[in-house]
């Protein structure tokens, strides 16, 4: 859990330290203004590196976020800030056409001073973004709260009902056949039959497993390219901690961490905040029998997005809503599977059979929601 910092006067460093200097003329570069105070690491984001900045003005502390973009991760990050820029811009139109201030509901990124755009290249080439710091905001990197999770889900539905008629052809793809089920399964065949590591003998079991779930897993993907679902904006990382929270009242206020935003289905986003936060056990539970989907959570989160966006969802979209969770879950299974075969070469693991644990628990709670996959839909159904 994150909470925000009240608003004080800091006594600034003196003399300031190389870092001060350096972040303190990004920032001027992006046209803030006042006395620099000092800056912190925040240090829960896993990809890029990030820094909540404090400057005096006006009599009160102003407070600002400082990136700097992962460009290993994020290849091409100037299609990345303007995706953001232009779908942040684009959600606070909407908001002020209902004659309210946007200011706590939607990112604002600052353009910089010397061209206009919405970043910089630093001095030793870094790729730098700035953003408006909201106040009273709070977050949670994970909950059993069901009316944070209701509101989590409204939040993630706001977020589509405001880009609902955004044009979505003009947004870049961030990260190339991200949810393609289709050639995740033709990787892992691919990986299965090369078997570098030589583990593939020893998990034919799960192997034949997650071959059986091909047809279903697929099956949104297939839709998707025969025109039977259109493609939408979509986060593609819809976690409860990509949600800012009033501090007060735990209302949900703005959509955070926009790297990843690109064409998707909006099942796929709701599918992944399921398979997330509506599991009962952490995603490297090693007992599988433990491993269910909390219809409780499900419905809560359900109840916020579908009463949120239901009204501007083709009837293919609502009657894959539930398809998406185990589409989903299916696909982060399988990208476990893959990995372990391989030898793990993409996701970090903490002992040799981590993902291999991670798999097994995915496949667990895909099975599981395939048995509940009728209530799962009639949920859905009830909040449209």
């Amino acid at each position: 859990m994150i909470l925000s910092k009240k608003k004080r006067r800091f006594k600034a460093s003196s003399p300031k330290s190389i870092m001060d200097k350096k972040i303190e003329w990004l920032c001027r570069r992006f046209g803030i203004e006042g006395e620099y105070q000092r800056y912190e690491v925040v240090t829960n984001g896993h990809i890029n590196t990030t820094y909540k900045v404090y400057f005096y003005r006006d009599n009160e502390v102003k407070d600002y976020i400082l990136q700097r973009i992962n460009t290993y991760v994020f290849k091409n990050p100037v299609e990345v800030m303007n995706n953001i820029s232009s779908v942040t811009e684009y959600i606070r139109a909407k908001i002020k056409q209902g004659g309210i201030s946007a200011k706590r509901f939607v990112l604002h990124y600052y353009k910089n001073v010397e061209d206009g755009n919405y970043y910089i290249i630093g001095d030793q080439g870094g790729f730098w973004r700035l953003c408006r710091y909201i106040d009273n905001s709070i977050t949670f990197n994970e909950t059993d709260n069901l009316t944070l999770i209701e509101e989590t889900g409204k939040a993630f539905g706001n977020f589509q009902l405001h880009l609902a008629d955004y044009p979505v052809k003009s947004l870049h793809i961030a990260i190339p056949h991200f949810h393609n089920t289709v050639m995740r399964y033709e990787n892992f065949k691919k990986s299965v039959e090369q078997n570098e590591s030589g583990r593939a003998d020893e998990v034919s079991n799960d192997i034949e497993e997650y071959l059986k779930l091909e047809e279903i897993a697929t099956q949104m993907y297939k839709m998707q390219k025969r025109g039977e679902l259109p493609l939408k904006v979509t986060h593609n990382d819809t976690k409860c901690n990509n949600v800012l929270f009033d501090e007060d009242t735990f209302e949900n206020l703005a959509v955070i961490d926009l790297d990843t935003v690109m064409p998707g289905l909006v099942a796929f986003d709701f599918g992944d905040s399921i398979r997330f936060g509506a599991n009962t056990c952490a995603e490297d539970e090693r007992d599988t029998s433990k491993v269910k989907l909390d219809m409780a959570k499900y419905e809560a989160f359900a109840k916020g997005f579908m009463q949120t966006v239901g009204a501007t969802l083709t009837e293919n979209e609502k009657e894959t809503m539930a398809l998406g969770a185990i589409t989903m879950t299916v696909e982060c299974g399988l990208r476990f599977l893959t990995d372990y075969i391989d030898g793990d070469k993409y996701f970090k693991v903490e002992c040799s059979d981590h993902n291999l644990v991670r798999a097994r628990c995915q496949l667990a709670l895909a099975k599981d929601m395939i048995e509940k996959y009728d209530e799962m839909k009639a949920i859905v159904k009830k909040y449209c």
